[in-house]
C-alpha cells in the first residue's frame, strides 16, 4: 500500500519489535551519564509531590476530601490522583514534540518508518507512569482504601490518554521540524495547564462562575484527571459521565485524524529540513 494511504500507526503495527526496543533505549539513554541512572525518572516526580503537598496541605491547609461511602480522602491522595497522570501526560508530549529533532538521523534514512518515533518517545514515558499506577493503588491501600472494581477504571483512563497524547504528539512533532519555537510553546502550554486542569486545586472549593466551569472542563486532561479520581476516591464509573465521556472521545479522535494528516503531508519535506 502507498504510504499516502497509510495510517501512522499503521508502521507501529508492522514494527512491533523495534518500536519495544528504541522504546526501552530511549528511557535508559534518558538518564545516561547519571549516577543514579534511570532512578532519576522516579525520583524527580516524587520530589515534586512532595514540593507541592507542603504548599497546599502544610502551607496552604488544603482540607481533606469527601470520598465514597462517607469516607474521608487525605488531599495527598486526592494530589497524586491527579498529578500522577498528569506526569505522564506532560512528560510523553514534551519528549514527543522533540522526536523527529532528536532523531533526524532517522529520519533522513529512507526505509525507516519514522511514523514510530512520536510512539517511541511515548512509551518510554509510559514505563514510568507504569510504577506510579501501581504506586497509586499501593499508597491509597496502605491508607485504608482497598483496591475496587471501580480503581480498575485507571486502566481504562490511561488508555484514554494515551489515545489522546499520541494524537497531539503527532501534530507537535511534525510542526517542530518547521517551527522549533512550537516546542516551547507547548511547554509553554503545559505550565499552564496543570493550574487549569486543575490538578492542584478544587474546583468545587472555589466559587466560579458557570461559563468558567464549563470552560475548564472542556480541557480534555479534566476528563482523565478526574476519572482517576473517580475511579479511586468517588467512585463513579465512566459511562456515569455520558455527555463527558462522549465529548472526550470525539474530542480525541479529532485529534488523531488530524495529528495522521498533519504528519503525512509534512512528511516528505522532514529530510530536508532536518
Amino acid at each position: 500500500m502507498n504510504d499516502r494511504h497509510k495510517t501512522v500507526l499503521g508502521e507501529v503495527f508492522a514494527n512491533p519489535a523495534m518500536v519495544r526496543e528504541l522504546a526501552k533505549n530511549d528511557f535508559k539513554t534518558k538518564f545516561a551519564g547519571s549516577y543514579l541512572g534511570v532512578a532519576w525518572g522516579f525520583i524527580q516526580p516524587v520530589v515534586t509531590i512532595l514540593v507541592y503537598w507542603f504548599v497546599f496541605q502544610v502551607g496552604l491547609k488544603q482540607h481533606d476530601v469527601a470520598g465514597a461511602g462517607g469516607l474521608t480522602v487525605p488531599y495527598v491522595l486526592w494530589l497524586i490522583a491527579g498529578i500522577i497522570p498528569w506526569f505522564f501526560f506532560s512528560d510523553a508530549l514534551n519528549s514527543a514534540a522533540n522526536a523527529l529533532v532528536q532523531y533526524s538521523y532517522l529520519v533522513k534514512k529512507v526505509v525507516f518508518a519514522i511514523g514510530t518515533l512520536p510512539v517511541i518517545k511515548v512509551l518510554s514515558a509510559l514505563f514510568v507512569h507504569l510504577f506510579f499506577m501501581a504506586f497509586l493503588v499501593v499508597a491509597y491501600a496502605c491508607c485504608g482504601l482497598l483496591p475496587t472494581l471501580y480503581t480498575l477504571q485507571i486502566l481504562y483512563y490511561t488508555f484514554a490518554m494515551l489515545v489522546l497524547v499520541l494524537g497531539l504528539s503527532y501534530i507537535n512533532c511534525a510542526l517542530v521540524v518547521f517551527f522549533r519555537d512550537w516546542a516551547q510553546l507547548v511547554n509553554i502550554a503545559l505550565n499552564v495547564g496543570i493550574w487549569i486542569t486543575p490538578i492542584l486545586w478544587r474546583m468545587e472549593a472555589v466559587n466560579l462562575p458557570g461559563w468558567a466551569e464549563v470552560l475548564l472542563k472542556l480541557n480534555p486532561m479534566y476528563y482523565i484527571t478526574a476519572g482517576y479520581r473517580d475511579a479511586l476516591i468517588t467512585h463513579v464509573y465512566f459511562w456515569e459521565r455520558p455527555g463527558m465521556t462522549v465529548y472526550f472521545w470525539v474530542l480525541t479522535l479529532v485529534f488523531f485524524l488530524l495529528g495522521d494528516l498533519v504528519f503525512k503531508r509534512l512528511r516528505p519535506h522532514f529530510a530536508d529540513v532536518l
